[in-house]
Order: structure tokens, then C-alpha cells, then sequence
């Protein structure tokens, strides 16, 4: 279910008045437009962006891939029980929890210290087809394929990392993906991540450094969320849909 929302611009958190937490958000929108530069797409002045959780693909993407993980031994049952908890919640109320997010971020980021680049793109090409295909939402994967059809650029922006948005983009046939960087050193990961998660003001910065990039029109583009907490990207198109919203979210609409 979308809903149109309205374009009047909608309030963003109270601590983006910081200077140093928008330096951060903006370093994070940044660099995964950056990485997003490295593919070949068509030109276009306007776009279309989709959330990823719960807009294009039920649940968790970042669940469903600890879930791949696991059933490759590369996670132990506690852990994956700790993912699980936080995946229930996330269905039952229909939005998403900060504290929930880092910890899953944390976790993610113990994983990948040390390994390969190459290795973590094998893997999420494997995970995605076992796990996440058969989770796809078809109402909103059509919604995306109607901008294409229109000859817009679709883009998914995610605080997913941007190898798992990778994935999830071109395996749907859209122009590419903007979502949470990892850093890496030599093709091997540090640790660390270039910012914070791309989520909430991090997702509009990264949508804003994209357009510029591209000479996109942003009053001419479209955006999908279900979550409240994107609220920033939604308020920077000219066209924002609420698909699936949580409560919050429902209350703009």
C-alpha cells in the first residue's frame, strides 16, 4: 500500500542542528554517492529512490544476509538468535529501532575486519539468490520498473552496506545503489566504516551529493520509504510516496 505524501517540507531531527553531526551525515551521503559514480547508467534529469527495507524487500536485508551467513558457518546460533530478536521486533512494529541498527552495524563490521572485498561480493551474490529474492516485494519492484519504463534513473539508498545494495540493484535490472560504505585498504576491509550508517539525514545527503553529480532536478523526483526515519530524503523530491509506513511515518500522509 503508498500513499502520496504531502511536499511541504517536512521537520528533520533536532541534533542536525550540530555542526559536527552534519559534517558526519555529510561525509557518509558523500562517499556512497561516490562509490555509486563507478557504474555505467543512462542519463536523466530525474530519478526515482527506494528505501530497501520493508518498501522493496520484506524485513531486514541486513537480517537476511546473517541469515546466509550463519548457514555458511560464518555466524554461531547466539549470534544469529541476537539478529533474529531484533528481526521480530522490526516486523512486529513495523519500524526500525537506532540501538537495534548499531548493533547489527557492529556485528557487521567484526565480520568483514580483515576480510576480502572479493570475498563479501561472492558471498552476498550467493545469499541473495537463497535468501532475499523470495522476499521481494512486487508491488514496489513494478512501481520501480514504471520509472524506468519512463526512462528515469532508479536508485536504491539504503543503510545496508553497499555491497549487499549493489547486488540487490542490478540483479533488479535498476540504475545502482547507495548504501553504507565499509572502508578498505588494499581490497581488504578495515573495520570501519567512511562516516556513519547511511540512514535518516545520511540518506538525504548522500540523494543530494547524487543529484548534483548527475544534474538531476530533485523538484521533478520521486521517492519511497516506509520509514519515518527517512523523512529527510522524502522532503527533498518533489514527488515522496509512503509505501507500507509505520505509524509515524502514516501520520504525514
Amino acid at each position: 500500500m503508498s500513499r502520496i505524501l504531502p511536499t511541504t517540507q517536512m521537520s528533520y531531527p533536532a541534533d542536525v542542528e550540530n555542526p559536527d553531526v552534519l559534517t558526519s551525515y555529510r561525509r557518509a551521503g558523500q562517499a556512497s554517492a561516490s562509490a555509486a559514480m563507478d557504474i555505467e547508467h543512462n542519463v536523466s534529469r530525474t530519478a526515482a529512490f527506494f528505501d530497501v527495507d520493508n518498501t522493496i524487500m520484506r524485513g531486514s536485508s541486513l537480517f537476511h544476509l546473517a541469515v546466509g551467513l550463519a548457514k555458511r558457518k560464518y555466524f554461531n546460533a547466539r549470534e544469529i538468535g541476537g539478529f533474529a530478536g531484533k528481526q521480530l521486533k522490526f516486523v512486529l512494529s513495523g519500524s526500525e529501532d537506532l540501538e537495534d541498527m548499531a548493533s547489527a552495524t557492529e556485528a557487521a563490521l567484526s565480520f568483514v575486519q580483515n576480510r576480502s572485498v572479493h570475498e563479501l561480493q561472492d558471498l552476498v551474490e550467493q545469499i541473495f539468490n537463497a535468501e532475499m529474492v523470495d522476499k521481494l516485494i512486487p508491488a514496489s519492484l513494478a512501481l520501480a520498473q514504471g520509472h524506468l519504463d519512463a526512462g528515469q534513473q532508479v536508485w536504491l539508498v539504503t543503510a545496508t552496506p553497499q555491497e549487499l545494495a549493489a547486488v540487490i540493484a542490478r540483479r533488479l535490472g535498476l540504475t545502482g545503489a547507495l548504501g553504507t560504505i565499509a572502508e578498505s585498504r588494499g581490497g581488504i576491509y578495515t573495520g570501519k566504516l567512511l562516516g556513519p550508517p547511511l540512514h535518516g539525514l545520511a540518506k538525504a545527503e548522500a540523494v543530494r551529493a547524487l543529484a548534483t553529480s548527475e544534474g538531476l532536478d530533485l523538484g521533478e523526483c520521486s521517492a519511497y520509504s516506509d520509514s519515518v526515519n527517512d523523512v529527510p530524503m522524502l522532503s527533498l523530491v518533489g514527488h515522496p510516496t509512503a509505501v507500507n509506513p509505520d505509524p509515524e511515518l502514516r501520520a504525514h500522509a
